[in-house]
């Protein structure tokens, strides 16, 4: 609980005992499609999930969205073998959120693959939604790790989109591997995917009509949205934690040209008006950063109205603690709570208010 109001955190991923990856080795190995793959013992599931969630009651989550590992969708491999595993996947996330309706609530899988099958994408968001009774689905932009996959401002992706706006389902944009033969010496190269990805996401959404195209649709970019501003633009916000409008908090133009001849010296200028579509209700970006200083810059940019609190534990960061809070790095909130740039107002939107309204199937879950 945070200020009173039960902590939603948007960006968890399914644990599993090693038997569920043993299948998914199996169904690459022996390349034969089918969904029962030998059941995972109870007392295995229990002690994966005993664990997940004393990490949750530490780091004072009440409820998780909880997802597939994208390192584990197996999106680059055949698309009979993805839609077989993506089945698998989808019943296991299902079966945690029976087994603790208050705490998790599922955001599913889709059967993506470099066939780029988007009607089985859309018939599997269906299930999700109306079976599984999941808030959302998670979208992998290049599902192929090749990036050779249309950019999310394309319309192969439309019919998925209308789908999503339909069923008011929450598409949550997480990258998964990258097969670039240069990344072959970088650890965890996925980590340095999931930048360009996001980041490359983030930037065709917002200079696109995918929202004009579908005014209801809602989509979050996971880890802040990949890489942020580094240039300053005319008209943006310099700090979005701040209500004004004004030439204290918007980028102005200097009166200079930058290289070449100079013709606009000295000039007088206004305030510039907002650059772009006005995207705060549809694209989102979550808090799953374990530095605090670039979590800081990310609020700052993105604001506290399109920041949704998210952490990923147990992963990545679990394992590190963070000096300034004396925490592991994935307690976020308490993060967040060291944040004196924000308000309490602020803080409790991102993580109680925001993920309600990102997630409109969110409040109508067991969990809630």
């Amino acid at each position: 609980m945070y200020k009173g109001k039960p902590v939603f955190d948007v960006h968890g991923h399914i644990s599993t005992p090693p038997h569920f990856r043993a299948n998914a080795m199996n169904l690459v190995a022996l390349r034969t499609p089918g969904t029962d793959r030998g059941p995972i013992p109870e007392a295995a599931m229990k002690a994966a999930l005993d664990r997940h969630l004393r990490i949750l009651d530490e780091r004072n989550v009440d409820v998780q969205l909880i997802s597939p590992r994208p390192v584990a969708m197996l999106h680059w491999e055949r698309t009979y073998l993805v839609e077989s595993w993506t089945e698998t996947t989808n019943r296991i996330i299902a079966d945690q959120c029976k087994m603790y309706p208050k705490r998790f609530v599922g955001v599913g899988q889709l059967p993506q693959s470099p066939e780029m099958n988007i009607a089985g994408c859309v018939k599997t968001l269906t299930r999700c939604i109306n079976d599984f009774k999941f808030v959302g689905a998670i979208l992998n932009p290049d599902p192929g790790g090749d990036r050779k996959a249309p950019g999310m401002d394309d319309e192969a992706w439309f019919p998925l989109y209308a789908k999503a706006e339909e069923l008011q389902a929450t598409l949550v944009v997480h990258p998964s591997i990258s097969r670039d033969p240069r990344l072959d010496r970088i650890p965890h190269s996925y980590q340095y995917n999931n930048v360009t990805e996001e980041t490359l996401a983030t930037l065709l959404l917002e200079n696109s009509d995918v929202f004009q195209r579908f005014p209801k649709l809602k989509i979050i970019i996971c880890h802040c949205g990949g890489c942020l501003r580094r240039l300053m633009e005319p008209g943006d916000i310099i700090d979005a934690t701040k209500e004004s409008r004004g030439a204290d908090n918007v980028i102005g133009l200097s009166g200079e040209a930058g290289g070449g001849q100079d013709t606009t010296k000295g000039a007088a200028v206004a305030v510039p008006e907002p650059t772009g579509p006005d995207l705060s209700q549809n694209l989102f970006f979550d808090t799953c950063s374990y530095d605090p200083w670039y979590l800081g810059a990310a609020i700052r940019q993105r604001g506290p109205k399109r920041m949704a609190f998210g952490t990923e534990a147990p992963g990545s960061g679990t394992a590190t603690l963070n000096p300034l809070t004396g925490k592991p790095a994935d307690d976020i909130l308490a993060t967040i709570n060291s944040f004196d740039f924000l308000s309490d107002a602020q803080k409790l939107d991102m993580v109680h208010y925001n993920p309600l309204r990102i997630f409109p199937l969110l409040g109508k879950s067991a969990a809630m």
